[in-house]
């Protein structure tokens, strides 16, 4: 899968920068180009002389060391690139990645590259623990940068615990699962995603409403997954807590009912919609136009269900892949199960929101996807974009063929 692939390789200033010779070696045996752009610190663990002989490449270091007048260094380097690694990370770049921060080479290079970066931290686990590194960590995976967990053991310091740079082989295993992932990544290409995201808001009045706690992350990563695989996406999106994934058709909506009235306007010509976004079951029966002014110590209020938006659709699919969610607190397979018939559904993604590291507002999901004959895949703790990367593989593979 490396063959022919150009591999930008950073290399910070950690004691895990001796693995970075044995990860240069083993991707260029892989057959990739390697680039290796290295930190002033990290020279003080390994030589570029080192690198140079392995990579058979020059080895950048030097913001203003440009070598040739036709290109810029960092700008071509970033352009080249059909992946940027950068192996070990410390803190200190990973700090610099989530601010925006170029103040060497290889921070620059990173600041100018628009493909896929890779990053497999390196550091002591007191700071891979601490609050300012995870909340940069959590910046970058937002951003869609991808992450080499670091292994738990003795570290160079003496501790024991999570910090050590993963070992060069399992890295070379995660960027060939990455180019392999990416041959297969274009199979929705031509094809037309809906995705439903986000809480439904029902008015009570001018200034209350009825809503749930979805934060809109599912479809949000839905989104971006559909897009990733040359999917043309229409976003249906409610209520949600952050921005929607640039580069896609983006409705807003509040209610079921517009929800359901924007979901019906793309749904004949729609190939697969996926409705990731939870729906209020009922709405109240009147509105008022002005605030409801306190007048008691109790307060009646009359409500009338919603339309089911899924269930309508399942009525009237013909070629159209249905997927639907179910976001219980018990008994989540029983329900899914259950609304995956009632509904006529294609697929159905369980999660039980009870579950810690699962549900609303995390960045990460625990799912079992069935069909109409059972379990399809179970998943443990992934982040929500694995998820999504994972459910629309399974439902691009469901699709008819053309001119079936």
């Amino acid at each position: 899968m490396l063959k022919g692939k150009t591999i930008l390789l950073g290399i910070t200033g950690g004691i895990a920068a001796y693995k970075a010779a044995a990860l240069c070696s083993k991707l260029v045996q892989k057959g990739a180009e390697v680039h290796v752009v290295m930190t002033a610190s990290a020279k003080q663990f390994i030589t570029e002389l080192t690198l140079q002989s392995l990579s058979k490449q020059r080895v950048y270091s030097d913001t203003f060391q440009e070598r040739d007048p036709s290109s810029i260094s960092h700008i071509d380097l970033a352009d080249s690139a059909d992946l940027v690694l950068v192996a070990p990370a410390t803190a200190n770049i990973i700090a610099k990645m989530a601010h925006g921060i170029a103040d060497d080479m290889l921070s620059t290079v990173l600041l100018a590259a628009t493909g896929p970066v890779m990053v497999a931290p390196a550091m002591n686990v007191h700071m891979y623990q601490h609050p300012a590194v995870q909340n940069n960590l959590d910046i970058l995976a937002k951003r869609g940068i991808q992450f080499i967990e670091p292994g738990e053991g003795l570290l160079a310091c003496g501790y024991v615990g999570k910090g050590r740079m993963e070992e060069p082989e399992t890295i070379v295993s995660c960027v060939e699962a990455y180019f392999e992932q990416k041959a297969g990544s274009r199979k929705l290409a031509g094809k037309k995603v809906v995705i439903t995201a986000g809480g439904t808001v029902e008015r009570i009045d001018p200034v209350r409403y009825i809503s749930n706690d979805s934060s809109g992350k599912m479809g949000f990563a839905l989104a971006r997954a559909a897009k990733e695989m040359g999917a043309e996406v229409t976003l249906v999106a409610a209520r949600t807590d952050e921005r929607p994934p640039l580069d896609v058709n983006v409705v807003r909506v509040q209610s079921a009912e517009e929800m359901y009235d924007a979901v019906s306007a793309v749904w004949e010509d729609s190939d697969i919609l996926i409705k990731a976004a939870a729906v209020s079951d009922y709405r109240p029966k009147e509105r008022a136009d002005t605030k409801i002014k306190k007048t008691g110590d109790t307060m009646t209020l009359e409500l009338v269900k919603t339309v089911d938006i899924l269930e309508t659709l399942g009525q009237r699919k013909q070629h159209q892949l249905l997927i639907g969610f179910a976001a219980e607190t018990g008994n989540a397979e029983m329900y899914a199960k259950d609304k995956l018939v009632r509904k006529n559904l294609d697929l159905i993604v369980a999660n039980d929101v009870g579950v810690p590291g699962a549900g609303f507002s995390v960045d990460t999901n625990i799912v079992s996807i069935y069909d109409q004959r059972g379990l399809v895949e179970e998943l443990p703790l992934l982040s929500k974009d694995e998820v999504a990367r994972r459910l629309l593989a399974i439902a691009a593979d469901r699709l008819p063929e053309e001119g079936l």
